[in-house]
């Protein structure tokens, strides 16, 4: 199999973290988690409890761009854990990213609420949850190089129906 870039996009806490390091474990592939590719601004904004906007989140591309471009000229997969929560983002990163997969976690918002409740030492307040339920666009089926899954009670079993080929 050729080098790839997975990206596992969806709303914050939707588990794309737990299930990205997982999937790269479990497929000896490299694991980086796009929240630590922010820049200091944006954390502080979304720390404040103000959600980012296009253009803030501009630079925030360019890095994950960069780094997954960085892992393809090396022939390694890489799997990414980034919202991707607009088309539009998904059409910049698809722009700049040969190869590229998105698997869609897709969780309901009180689903979101109770995983974020949970969460220690993340910058994400849980008062930004409904913004990224505002702007959601879920990947339509003319966006062929996407997979939508709904996570299941473990990581495992998620796992499971992650088929990448």
């Amino acid at each position: 199999m050729s080098a790839r870039v997975i990206v596992i996009m969806g709303v914050s806490a939707s588990g794309k973290t737990t299930i990205g390091e997982a999937l790269a474990h479990k497929n000896n592939f490299l694991f980086v988690d796009g929240d630590n590719l922010h820049s200091a601004n944006n954390i502080e904004k979304m720390k404040a409890g103000i959600a980012l906007t296009d253009g803030d989140r501009e630079g925030w591309f360019v890095n994950i761009i960069n780094v997954a471009n960085k892992q393809l000229a090396v022939n390694e997969t890489v799997v990414i854990a980034c919202s991707a929560l607009k088309r539009k983002y998904r059409n910049t990163l698809r722009k700049g990213i040969k190869n590229l997969l998105f698997v869609y976690l897709k969780i309901t918002f009180e689903q979101a609420l109770q995983q974020a409740a949970k969460r220690k030492d993340h910058f994400m307040p849980v008062t930004l949850l409904k913004s990224q339920f505002e702007i959601l666009e879920e990947p339509q089926q003319d966006e062929e190089d996407t997979i939508t899954i709904i996570p299941d009670s473990t990581v495992k079993a998620t796992l499971s129906s992650i088929k990448i080929n």
